[in-house]
């Protein structure tokens, strides 16, 4: 069920919902959480999707906001709102999506026009779940300072995506600049099986210290750098970074110790097959397919309290690597 809504309000959103949710004979006290997206019309179906999918592992509200592409309407050009006092257009359009286009949960699409789009959070604040956690994500663009904006401040955990940015690199630098312990990036969420299996790997005899790593995939890929820098950190030996031309993503990480090479590789991404060497037995073959967008989401809404490991990485290990950033 979507329900469109133009020129609206948000008390009238959320008298809407009030309606179908007392229609449905159900109650919006079993969402866990309010998930708020940041987005833009480009990028507003897929990442509706996306957490449309997660929602059925958390059920949650969830309020996106995309500012419009419409200009802005005149007093002359508006129709006269429900307020007797109150002639000038809304400049908010809304959409409310229930049952099965909405997932385990409700969404609602926010569409804010002129000065609306600057006060976001006086357009969710009415909406949100009462006594709910507050989740802000950014599936691409993401401010240089989420604790600072008017989303990321009410939030208690915020998702930023800086390998989906126009510039990943300088995003991870402005989310390092400004960190707080509330954020985390799924650039590392990506690389939750990667770090898995190598710290079950190392967990096995004969307990050989590592002297050095290396680390290879594609060029400039953001994913590849913060892994490393996990490497750095918590073995405390040098890490190489090296490219692979073609590659899509994570081809291999390579620990060398007194009695030869541990390694984990996975050539091709697409197949999702990678190969466990260790020096003296015989190569294993496991299933290390590449994560999707919806599993990380759907991690980092399970686990809502701070990260301490990525906060170590990017305040710690990323300059270990990369000294003159």
């Amino acid at each position: 069920m979507i329900i469109d809504m133009p020129n609206t309000r948000t008390r009238e959103i959320s008298r809407k919902i009030d309606e179908l949710h007392e229609e449905r004979g159900e109650s919006a006290t079993g969402r866990v959480l309010t998930l708020l997206i940041s987005t833009n019309e480009d990028e507003l179906e897929y990442s509706l999707e996306l957490a449309n999918a997660a929602s059925r592992e958390h059920p949650c509200r969830v309020i996106a906001i995309s500012p419009s592409r419409k200009p802005v309407d005149t007093p002359e050009k508006a129709e006269p709102a429900d307020d007797a006092d109150d002639f000038e257009n809304s400049n908010l359009d809304a959409q409310v999506r229930f049952g099965a286009d909405a997932g385990a949960g409700e969404i609602i699409v926010l569409h804010p026009r002129g000065g609306l789009v600057h006060h976001p959070d006086t357009l969710v604040i009415p909406l949100l779940v009462p006594d709910a956690p507050v989740v802000a994500w950014w599936p691409t663009e993401a401010p240089a300072n989420p604790s600072k904006d008017l989303l990321g401040a009410m939030a208690r955990s915020r998702i930023t995506d800086a390998l989906r940015s126009s510039n990943p690199y300088r995003t991870m630098s402005d989310l390092r600049r400004n960190w707080s312990p509330k954020n985390v990036d799924m650039s590392w969420t990506r690389l939750t099986v990667w770090r898995a299996m190598l710290a079950t790997m190392l967990d096995q005899p004969p307990y050989l210290p590592i002297s050095n790593a290396r680390v290879t995939g594609p060029k400039d890929f953001l994913p590849m750098d913060l892994l490393a820098a996990w490497l750095r950190l918590k073995l405390n030996v040098p890490v190489t970074v090296e490219d692979v031309p073609g590659a899509e993503a994570v081809t291999g990480v390579y620990l060398t110790r007194a009695d030869g090479v541990l390694s984990l590789e996975r050539p091709s991404a697409d197949e999702g097959i990678a190969v466990i060497s260790t020096p003296g037995q015989s190569p294993q073959t496991i299933s290390v397919p590449t994560r999707t967008l919806e599993e990380c989401l759907s991690e980092e809404l399970r686990r809502l309290d701070p990260d301490e490991v990525y906060a170590e990485v990017i305040t710690q290990g990323w300059d270990l690597i990369h000294p003159n950033d």
